[in-house]
């Protein structure tokens, strides 16, 4: 789909012209002027001058409102209330036409009213209204609170006389504003619909100049309204949200900060209403409720943008408010994702929409279709240029040539794999198909899953020497000894990539910083001189590594003694290689600079750098670069590094009960007793057993991006004495279960089977 953005904000802040001549017309001929208001003597008229000066200091109303166009009003289904009629107008261009409201006196009683309405008046006017059934108080608060952007921030701003212009302080009443809300949605129609009512006057004010401070706050609470989450309050809520993608960068600053203050509970049900509106206007249930999508191209572009500044808060708390993941809309996974892609390709960040500039809205799905399909694209391109040159030069056409064809033996298979990759690197990103000399078969997938897994044992084993393995955090790093080729480590990269292109999940257990550094940059670099693999990395890294090295160097941060005098170290740290100590200063003539109090900070940081980037910067350089070897693609710049963890290693979160439905059976069928006990048996194991079973049943505890159902898993009945424990194939994801006689004999067979297994790649 192409979707084009919205237009920069006009006069009016972003909200479409009128619906043209005819309306115009009809308003000039056909408004009345609206009533007098009625002069009661001397007190009103002091009111009156009163409520003037209060609203010189509001912005204008255009002049498409100043007269009321023959008496016609808001109908329910504009305002979200009751069910709609089918001749409703829907756009919200015509409500300067359609809705006239009445001249409003800013009296300072409002605003006291307001400013000294509590938590608790506001229930017990509730609950006064739920018994006697008279909503007169509540329906004068909420059309008091919400009829214009100064009503609502006299209301919920904490102190009317304190501006709040910092980032760090809203100055909302956060409370309040929940317990405003919360009521709402429990309140008679009309009430809810002089709000809906209300934020249609402040959304029409015509703006000149920059905005307020309280015109931030008012759309920082408006953004918070429930009552968004009804589809018929959806011309409502995009004019809303248009005028907040068209705000300022500078007003989104203070946005993105007022943000992270919000509690989770809100902050999730505001993500969640962007991601339904969306969700709708893309694949509305019913079309009718909505305009055409010619005419309102720009709803999808300024809930993405609003949706990145929550997804900008959210990155800046640590940790985060929300996961990640609650940011993704797997009605986008639907969508015709290569459109997508290639438009951002093409456009950049220009102009022209493309969900791919918010790539945080993309699930981990849609990017592994994205970059296999971009994959598959380069393969037929490589693969139709080979078969044009074998045809240019008289040669018939051999079907190999479409494949990454790997011949190896077993007993040199780093040397023998190292050796076919770098012959045929420029076969990469076609189709792997791997063959084991001197044995007969085709390899339809067995073949290729059990070369990973005997190539990733092999190379992740501790005599082997390229890694390191950390008991104490259970994952392997780079170990920091010199050698003169560094090609194994590059071997490893084209490994990750490999297994990416070809939906193999690796039983690989890196850091999250190793990932991050794989994206640094997510492109490879033209100039060959540049630094790959390096970035910013911190002490809460090296804990993901070496937790007790962390925490010695947390201690020495905190410390509150005499770190000079007690420590009595200096800038240069010590490695052993080799059985020989060698030393390396963390920044020039660092042997003679002592650690102090003053400069503690900075050591640890240099020498957290020192570990996880410069002391093996030659090894992850070519870790990098062979991975990037199969994997250079621009929709790498879509990932995040937790998103390329599980592309390459799978997900950690299991769904026993997704795997029993896809679960396929050979010799047995899914009702025969054996199977019933086996599943009532996994099903009842804890997190840890059950990621042992599919550790011993598939080489991995984790599950492919797919799903369980991707893992294809297979239960066949082994035909042995019952005596025996299950046996797996993991090049196959296939369980071969004797057919026990009861549970318990099953729960205890299967319980030895899975306790007792050696795993790829892990002591």
């Amino acid at each position: 789909m192409s979707l084009q953005s919205p237009p920069a904000a006009t006069a009016a802040a972003g909200l479409p012209p009128g619906p043209g001549a005819e309306l115009e017309q009809e308003q000039e001929q056909g408004s009345a002027a609206p009533p007098a208001a009625e002069e009661d003597g001397e007190d009103e008229e002091e009111e009156e001058e009163e409520g003037e000066k209060e609203r010189d200091k509001l912005p204008p109303i255009p002049a498409a409102c100043g007269a009321a166009a023959g008496g016609r009003g808001f109908s329910n289904h504009m305002l979200g209330i009751g069910k709609r009629s089918k001749k409703s107008v829907f756009y919200f261009q015509q409500f300067h036409h359609n809705y006239q409201p009445k001249e409003r006196r800013y009296r300072k009683q409002k605003f006291t009213h307001a400013t000294c309405y509590t938590q608790h008046q506001k229930r017990d006017d509730m609950e006064k209204a739920k018994s006697s059934g008279d909503w007169k108080a509540v329906h004068d608060f909420y059309s008091t609170t919400f009829d214009s952007f100064l009503e609502i921030n006299a209301a919920f701003k904490k102190d009317a006389n304190s501006p709040f212009n910092t980032t760090e302080d809203s100055g909302i009443n956060a409370k309040f504003v929940n317990v405003v809300y919360d009521a709402l949605l429990n309140t008679p129609q009309d009430v809810q619909k002089s709000v809906l009512k209300g934020i249609i006057n402040g959304l029409l004010q015509e703006w000149k100049g920059p905005r307020t401070k309280d015109d931030l706050r008012a759309y920082c609470i408006l953004l918070q309204n429930p009552q968004f989450s009804n589809t018929s309050t959806y011309v409502i809520y995009a004019h809303l949200l248009r005028q907040i993608a068209a705000l300022t960068e500078a007003d989104h600053h203070f946005l993105v900060h007022w943000s992270k203050k919000i509690s989770q509970r809100r902050f999730k049900q505001v993500v969640d209403r962007l991601l339904q509106f969306i969700s709708l206007r893309l694949f509305p249930a019913k079309p009718e409720e909505f305009p055409p999508m010619v005419k309102c191209t720009w709803w999808i572009p300024s809930a993405t943008k609003v949706l990145a500044l929550f997804n900008a808060a959210n990155s800046l708390i640590s940790p985060p408010i929300i996961s990640y993941t609650d940011f993704y809309n797997s009605t986008l996974d639907h969508i015709d994702l290569m459109e997508e892609y290639h438009n951002w390709q093409c456009y950049g960040n220009s102009h022209r929409f493309s969900f791919c500039q918010y790539p945080f809205i993309i699930s981990i799905a849609a990017k592994k279709v994205i970059i296999q399909r971009d994959s598959e694209q380069q393969m037929i391109s490589i693969a139709r240029q080979s078969l044009v040159d074998k045809v240019s030069r008289r040669q018939k056409p051999d079907m190999n040539m479409l494949f990454l064809n790997v011949k190896v033996r077993r007993t040199h298979l780093v040397s023998d794999s190292l050796d076919e990759l770098t012959r045929k690197r420029a076969d990469l990103k076609k189709k792997l198909k791997v063959t084991f000399v001197g044995e007969a078969g085709l390899d339809m997938g067995g073949l290729t899953k059990e070369w990973f897994l005997l190539l990733i044992r092999q190379i992740f084993h501790p005599d082997y020497g390229m890694f390191t393995y950390h008991k104490d955090s259970h994952c392997h790093w780079f170990s920091s000894f010199k050698c003169d080729n560094y090609s194994e480590f590059r071997l490893v990269g084209a490994l990750m990539g490999l297994a990416v292109y070809n939906s193999i999940t690796l039983d690989i257990r890196f850091p999250p910083c190793c990932y991050k550094k794989l994206l640094s940059p997510p492109i490879v670099p033209c100039d060959h001189n540049t630094l790959v693999g390096i970035c910013d990395v911190t002490l809460d890294d090296l804990f993901q590594i070496m937790p007790e090295l962390a925490h010695g160097l947390s201690e020495l941060l905190s410390y509150e003694g005499n770190v000079e005098e007690d420590f009595y170290s200096t800038f240069q740290v010590f490695q052993e290689e080799f059985g020989v100590i060698k030393s390396y200063n963390l920044k020039p003539n660092g042997d003679k600079i002592p650690v102090t109090n003053q400069n503690r900070k900075e050591y640890v940081q240099l020498y957290v750098d020192f570990l996880l980037n410069k002391s093996i910067y030659k090894q992850f350089a070519a870790f990098y670069y062979g991975f990037h070897s199969v994997c250079a693609s621009y929709a790498l710049l879509l990932l995040r590094p937790e998103e390329v963890e599980i592309l390459v290693c799978g997900s950690p979160e299991l769904d026993m009960s997704a795997l029993q439905r896809s679960t396929q059976y050979e010799g047995y069928q899914k009702t025969d007793v054996t199977i019933r006990y086996f599943w009532d048996v996994v099903l009842g194991f804890s997190l840890d057993l059950q990621k042992k079973l599919l550790h011993f049943a598939t080489g991995s505890d984790r599950v492919p991006v797919g799903g369980m159902a991707d893992l294809n898993f297979k239960i066949s009945k082994s035909e042995t004495s019952t005596d025996w424990l299950p046996v797996a194939h993991t090049c196959f994801n296939q369980l071969c279960l004797p057919p026990y006689k009861n549970k318990k004999e099953l729960k205890q067979k299967l319980i030895i089977g899975i306790s007792n297994a050696e795993g790829f790649g892990l002591e």
